[in-house]
Formats: structure tokens, C-alpha cells, sequence
């Protein structure tokens, strides 16, 4: 694991669950008042869908929030995992996206924007604690986009 990985984790996810909350705090309003789109509403079905697939495909104790590998976990490819290598980011993004579209702050844009941002970060950071920790990791990562089936 790389050095202070520990704090690294830590700050990025905070700034991840602040963004998250901000954005749903922006789109609250609207969702409460049934004024939501129909594409923030797929976007939503498809964040938990895909929220609740990676966690499946994860044996217990194996999940971890921070972007650090857990002793003894293994290198899941399996599920959604088989076409991404992050899906729960993925959902995350997803997630974020609805709320965007549903606010009608512009600053929920800001904060979408500075939420993909943070996680590319944190799966960057996360991919190179995967190489130590896992010797097939790099061919898994060859094989498979960072957040979207052929394209991202």
C-alpha cells in the first residue's frame, strides 16, 4: 500500500460524501415537489442497480470505502466488475448526475463537476494500491474501462 494512504483515503472520501450531499441537497427541492425528470429518474434506477450489483459481486469483508485494498481481499472481475473496474464510482456518478440535472442551482454543476473529479482522483490512487496488492491487477486493468463500458 502506497505511503499515508490512509489520510489520502480518508480526505477523498469526506470531499466525496460532502459533494454527495450537496448535489442531493440541490435536488431535494425539486424531487420532493415531483417535478423530477424522467432522465434523473433512470439515472437514479441505474445508480442504485448498479450500486447494489457491485456489492453483490463483492464477498463479505472484501468492500472498503476507502480507496485501499483490505488484507487478505481479493481482486473481484466478476458481476459488474467484468466491464468496469469501478462500478460503485460509477453508480456514484450516476447518482451525482441526477441530482445535477434535476436542481436548478448552476452550482449543483460546480459540484458534480468537482465530485467526478474526486473520484477519478480516488481510483487513480485506488488502481496503484491495486498493482501492489494484486499481481493480476494489471491485466484485469487492461482488460476493462475505469467507469464506463467502453468508453471511460
Amino acid at each position: 500500500m502506497l505511503a499515508s494512504g490512509h489520510w489520502i483515503g480518508s480526505v477523498l472520501v469526506t470531499l466525496q460524501f460532502g459533494l454527495l450531499a450537496a448535489l442531493a441537497w440541490l435536488a431535494a427541492p425539486v424531487w420532493l415537489a415531483g417535478a423530477g425528470s424522467v432522465v434523473a429518474g433512470l439515472l437514479l434506477l441505474t445508480s442504485v442497480a448498479v450500486g447494489l450489483w457491485a456489492l453483490a459481486a463483492n464477498r463479505p469483508g472484501n468492500f472498503n470505502i476507502r480507496p485501499t485494498p483490505r488484507a487478505g481481499g481479493t481482486l473481484v472481475a466478476h458481476g459488474p466488475y467484468r466491464w468496469v473496474r469501478h462500478p460503485m464510482y460509477s453508480a456514484v456518478i450516476a447518482f451525482g448526475l441526477a441530482c445535477a440535472w434535476s436542481a436548478v442551482a448552476p452550482w449543483a454543476w460546480l459540484c458534480f463537476g468537482a465530485l467526478v473529479a474526486v473520484l477519478v482522483t480516488k481510483a487513480g490512487y485506488e488502481e496503484r494500491c491495486m498493482l501492489q496488492a494484486h499481481p493480476g491487477y494489471a491485466a484485469y486493468r487492461e482488460q476493462t474501462r475505469r467507469f464506463v463500458p467502453g468508453l471511460f
